[in-house]
């Protein structure tokens, strides 16, 4: 999985590109990084040099796991930087009045 040049598509395989992400996802963050640059970093099929050992987070009993992962983490992004946004709105004109 990799973000485009502009991270408005999230290439998920040779097949399948997920188009269409706001770039109000970036603006929630969970320390120095999006949410949905956690989700790319963590969950890669990676393997182990030492040992051998795959670490493939993809769930055979469940195919489409990390597609609805990534909407609901999409979702979760933007529907939290719009509350931060009212709050801070309503803890301006609070501050005004």
């Amino acid at each position: 999985m990799k973000l485009s040049k502009d991270k408005r598509s999230l290439i998920y395989n040779d097949f399948l590109t997920l188009s269409g992400i706001p770039p109000e996802v970036f603006e929630y963050r969970l320390g120095n990084r999006s949410a949905l640059d956690w989700i790319i970093d963590q969950y890669q099929v990676s393997t182990d040099k030492r040992s051998g050992i795959t670490n493939d987070p993809n769930r055979p009993d469940d195919p489409e796991y990390i597609i609805r992962l990534i909407g609901e983490v999409i979702t979760v992004s933007i529907e939290t930087v719009k509350l931060m946004r009212s709050l801070s709105a309503k803890s301006l004109r609070a501050e005004k009045s």
